[in-house]
């Protein structure tokens, strides 16, 4: 389509360079390097200042192993453009690659001096740098790559080799900057072996044992994580990031002692940073499972929010054009909604797992669907699934986010969804450089933004109660039944009829024991909830609690816990994480789910929801303590799952164990309501979403500020056309 647009804008004006020029790009790609030269010739031919086509004439002699007419094309096109980056940085790299070390260093500069964001150029200008012997010059512009660019992973690795091949194996602060560098990129052991040293040269040197702490826990090595923490705070008891680091992981293990008083300490930290103006150290997922005050959890998100702000600044870009406010269908015209939808999990990861048909399940009449892609293919089928059945799939992975920022703003995306949030991958820093009218978080993070730059959240009335939006910094749109869309129907439906049922024998559970479970990860527990368990088990003495190691460090002080409030050790049964169909299909074994209302069971609630297993939930103020009870409203039975005060969820709980027949009519009702009750019904949940869309472009199309509105499921209420 383009070739022919091109053929006949040049038969009707043969002089047009322009077009001599995109022709010649279409067979640059298309690898016809020879008809891309001849084009590009005849584009600067007709306009002799034409910068652009002598760089991508530059680039065919590049590709063509031809440098000296490469160059002579860079400098024409300097000669048309003297301010022009990109024809330095390539005027550069051949100068590199001819081995002419300060002419590339000095055009790299250039390029520098004319694009401060220039990423690459710093990179690349390091590279130089270190070959001429400059190596804290080179180490200085890795830095400046990556105070551009929270990951490149380029200059990291640069950077992490020239301090391997540089550093002073006796200097302390050197290692503990190569072991960052180490664990940037992902080679946590030899950072480990950095800190180690670091610490045994100079013991004392607090920030080398927190370093260390945290790579052992990025490696599973919990237990000495908790170590090399406490040492750190020994040298250096006012240490923030060690202190909420060591509460995070301790949580994670279900060590509770001096838990109150560790708390307490971490708000005191975290209220006095917030004071200061300083990023907290407790991060917004972790402090969405803690037990403090939602209004701090909410300035917390907002300093991370301000964060990503200075970083997009950064890139000093101007603020985006956006499409104009025209309704989708107007004047006669029927224009469909551009919806993007940003995400670091699209591959094997719980939002795909949940979220995997909704992509291609878009009405393609009236919704035109981008998916961007911050992570690279995992070749996994959830992958590969999205990336088939998406209308437009873009893997910007290895993409600066200031590039993808002007990508998304030029495929004129007109809603950006941001399924992140505060999650590992997440690039915030490109909502904070607003590429799109319309921003809304969903799904990916439990809790609010705290973003100016966000528009809206997601959610349903259940989970985000109108007298809670307070605590939210965007406008709550309020989905029917329930926010948290699933994928079991397509997907799972397998697990309901397996071929080879599992037995409780094939899980070390006994036959004749009423089964609790719980299968939310251990961090999630706290004393209370575990208290009211150990208090369940005692009343129900026929009784045992399954969990899952999940992490396994956590184990024996679990069964220690247990053990002191009188708990029979036969009563605690734990069992290893399992694939997906698996757990779905085991979790049938148990008669009643126990849900921790400090952070609820998200995917996990879903997961024991379709495998027909009834569940008991204490909703309390924040999001993510709301979850599991708006799961259990959507399959129509929120009633007998849901309930209001800690003595009501240990009597529920007590109760059913010790009536059957009240409990199998429940089982019974819940897998019979499974293929259609809202929580299971994919498509309907996309219908409705697709109705907050079009209600959130019409405010804007009626230059109404952003508003809190419940979607009904009635076209009438919320057209696309107006």
């Amino acid at each position: 389509m383009a070739y022919s647009c091109y053929i006949e804008a040049l038969r009707i004006d043969p002089h047009f360079a322009i077009a001599w020029s995109n022709l010649a790009g279409l067979f640059m790609e298309a690898g016809d390097l020879d008809k891309a030269l001849m084009y590009y010739k005849e584009a600067v031919k007709l306009k002799p200042s034409f910068a652009d086509a002598y760089l991508n004439q530059g680039n065919v002699y590049k590709a063509l192993g031809m440098p000296q007419d490469a160059i002579m094309c860079y400098q024409r096109a300097l000669q048309a453009r003297p301010d022009y980056a990109m024809a330095y940085g390539n005027l550069a790299t051949i100068y590199y690659e001819q081995g002419q070390l300060d002419m590339a260093i000095r055009c790299y500069n250039q390029a520098i001096v004319y694009d401060p964001q220039f990423v690459e150029a710093y990179n690349n200008m390091g590279n130089a740098l270190k070959d001429a012997g400059r190596v804290e010059e080179a180490i200085n512009c890795y830095r400046s790559c990556l105070a551009l660019q929270a990951k490149p992973p380029q200059a990291l690795t640069n950077l992490g080799n020239i301090y391997m091949e540089c550093i002073d194996p006796t200097a302390a602060d050197a290692l503990v900057n190569r072991g960052n560098t180490f664990k940037e990129i992902g080679r946590v052991n030899e950072a480990i072996q950095d800190y180690v040293q670091a610490a045994t040269i100079r013991p004392n040197m607090a920030e080398a044992h927190a370093n260390l702490a945290s790579a052992y826990k990025d490696s599973g090595h919990v237990e000495t994580a908790i170590v090399s923490y406490k040492q750190a705070l020994r040298l250096r008891p006012d240490f923030p990031e060690a202190t909420c680091n060591l509460l995070h992981t301790l949580q994670c293990v279900c060590d509770w002692e001096n838990r109150d008083a560790m708390f307490h300490d971490v708000e005191e930290i975290i209220r006095r940073q917030i004071k200061m103006s300083v990023l907290p150290s407790v991060q917004p997922f972790h402090a969405i499972a803690y037990p403090i005050d939602p209004m701090l959890a909410l300035e917390i998100s907002r300093k991370y929010a301000a964060h990503c702000s200075l970083i997009a600044s950064r890139f000093g870009l101007p603020p985006f054009a956006h499409p104009p406010p025209v309704p989708v269908k107007a004047e006669g015209k029927h224009c469909r909604l551009r919806v993007g939808y940003v995400s670091s999990d699209f591959g094997n990861h719980p939002l795909s797992h949940l979220m995997g048909s909704v992509f291609g399940m878009h009405d393609r009449a009236n919704i035109e669907v981008f998916c961007y892609a911050l992570s690279q293919n995992d070749g996994t089928e959830w992958r590969q699934r999205i990336q088939s059945e998406a209308e437009h799939f873009v893997d910007v992975s290895a993409m600066t986010s200031d590039n993808i920022a002007r990508l998304i703003n030029q495929d004129k995306i007109q809603i950006l969804i941001n399924l992140n949030g505060y999650t590992k991958g997440a690039r915030n820093e490109i909502f904070a450089l607003q590429p799109a009218p319309i921003q809304v978080s969903y799904m990916g993070f439990p809790g609010t933004t705290g973003a100016a730059y966000i528009d809206y959240l997601v959610t349903d009335e259940f989970v985000s109660p109108t007298r809670y939006a307070h605590i939210y910094s965007e406008k709550l749109v309020h989905l029917p039944h329930c926010y948290f869309v699933n994928d079991y129907k397509q997907k799972n439906r397998d697990c309901l009829t397996p071929v080879c049922p599992h037995k409780r024998s094939d899980y070390g559970l006994p036959e004749d024991k009423f089964i609790f479970a719980c299968f939310n990860q251990l961090y999630k527990m706290d004393p209370e909830i575990f208290d009211t368990w150990c208090n369940i088990l005692k009343l129900v003495p026929n009784s045992a609690l399954w969990l899952l190691r999940f992490p396994a460090a956590g184990e024996t002080r679990v069964r220690a816990h247990a053990a002191a409030r009188g708990v029979r050790s036969d009563q605690i049964i734990f069992t290893d994480v399992a694939m997906k169909n698996e757990h779905i299909r085991r979790s049938a074994l148990a008669d009643l789910f126990l849900d921790t209302p400090l952070c609820n069971a998200h995917t996990t609630g879903t997961d024991i929801l379709w495998a027909g297993l009834p569940m008991i939930t204490l909703p309390l103020e924040k999001m993510a303590t709301r979850v599991a009870g708006s799961l259990c409203v959507a399959t129509g039975l929120g009633e007998e799952m849901i309930v209001s005060s800690m003595k009501e969820y240990e009597d529920r709980a007590v109760d059913l164990a010790l009536n059957p027949v009240k409990l199998q009519a429940l089982t019974n009702k819940l897998k019979e309501v499974r293929m259609t009750c809202p929580l299971f019904d994919t498509a309907r949940w996309v219908r409705n979403l697709e109705r907050a869309y079009y209600k959130m472009w019409n405010l804007y199309c009626s230059s109404r500020h952003p508003e809190p509105f419940k979607v009904l499921e009635d076209d009438n209420e919320f057209p696309f056309d107006r």
